[in-house]
């Protein structure tokens, strides 16, 4: 599947995209990130576990899926947001 990483989640993982298999969930996606690009999951998950950031598949917010527990398949498109700054 690819990974698309946007604005300062670039900085952090050195790439704006990168292919990679072998992860059945968000979570596992995640957690294999983590691995690759240490601090990668303190950026999108708060405190209480909830999503700090945007996380799309195939376009759908996992917010209105099945937050870290969504399944993947090796054809979706994973775009990854930071959270939003500014004010």
């Amino acid at each position: 599947m690819k990974v698309k990483f946007y604005a300062t989640l670039r900085d952090l993982t050195g790439r704006k995209e990168i292919e990679i298999s072998g992860v059945k969930t968000v979570r596992e996606l995640l957690d294999k990130l983590d691995k690759m690009f240490s601090g990668i999951k303190k950026e999108l998950i708060d405190e209480d576990g909830d999503v700090n950031g945007i996380v799309l598949i195939n376009g759908h917010n996992i917010v209105h899926l099945k937050l870290w527990d969504t399944e993947l398949k090796e054809d979706d498109v994973i775009h990854i947001f930071p959270p939003a700054g500014g004010g």
